[in-house]
């Protein structure tokens, strides 16, 4: 063996190791909530479209058999075609029911089974899929189901790490609380907050939980704070994710913890929600 084929040789082994070593940073992260309605499909989206954005390989992978919606938020609902379910079955290849998102070549959507249930899919499966996923890039995001169900189980085996989407409320928390336990009994980690559709206002009347009370009875890292924002409506309904090009607070929320995800030291929005006035001390003093 010459010099000059030694050297390819080693350059070869380089790309390899490198190669390799991108692979391992391949991430999965299942984005929850304890209850339904609490914007989570919402923030996956909006996210997912903000990491693309920042020229990461991103898929969206709706995990909610059954009750698909992601395809919708994302505008991208007349390209599907196969679902991971079909994928699953053999149905079809991963890149055939992969559908990308022609505004970002690097945003793709994975969509759920429109007419099957959520026990569709075991957990090897899911386990399976996401091994898959992880091959091809560099963050996954699952948009799971709400609730504590089978379907949920099923959705988040595959993750390494979760997202918590909370509203401002005494339910949604106590829900959230219940599927914190489960995602660390699952070995999941970092489990980190996101609390969404913050109104200032109605926190410093006492009427709606602050983000400081939030943070002590769920006990995780946050992550980011969403305001209350009429774009994310207009946005959903236009299947259109704010981050693609809005500038609302929301949006800027969003790609704000994108850039967190990524490790960026992005200080979080401040919000002033402390009480005003004699009223407004004594509401919070006795919690009405």
């Amino acid at each position: 063996m010459d010099e000059q084929e030694s050297v390819v040789i080693q350059e070869t082994e380089l790309k390899e190791e490198s190669q390799n070593l991108e692979k391992e940073k391949a991430r999965i992260i299942v984005v929850t909530s304890g209850k339904g309605g609490v914007g989570k499909t919402t923030s996956t989206s909006n996210i997912a479209v903000a990491l693309a954005k920042l020229g990461k390989k991103v898929v969206a992978v709706d995990a909610d058999i059954g009750l698909r919606n992601l395809d919708v938020i994302m505008g991208l609902e007349n390209r599907v075609v196969y679902n991971f379910v079909d994928v699953l079955e053999g149905n079809c290849r991963l890149n055939q029911a992969l559908v990308r998102d022609k505004r970002v070549d690097t945003l793709y959507l994975l969509p759920a089974a429109q007419t099957r249930t959520k026990d569709a899919v075991n957990q090897e499966q899911m386990i399976k899929l996401c091994g898959m996923l992880r091959d091809e890039f560099d963050l996954v995001l699952l948009d799971c189901p709400a609730g504590i169900e089978g379907g949920f189980k099923n959705a988040a085996v595959g993750a390494d790490e979760a997202l918590i989407v909370v509203t401002p409320e005494v339910p949604s928390v106590r829900d959230a609380d219940r599927i914190i336990g489960m995602l660390e009994s699952m070995g999941k980690s970092p489990i980190r907050l996101i609390v969404n559709r913050l109104r200032p206002d109605m926190v410093r009347g006492g009427d709606m939980l602050d983000v400081p009370d939030i943070i002590e009875i769920l006990a995780i890292s946050l992550i980011g704070i969403v305001p209350e924002d009429d774009n994310v409506i207009r946005a959903a309904n236009r299947g259109e994710p704010m981050t693609f090009a809005s500038k609302s607070p929301a949006a800027q929320a969003y790609i704000n913890i994108a850039r967190r995800i990524l490790g960026e030291d992005v200080p979080l929005i401040q919000f002033d929600t402390k009480p005003r006035g004699l009223l407004g001390n004594i509401r919070k003093i006795l919690g009405i």
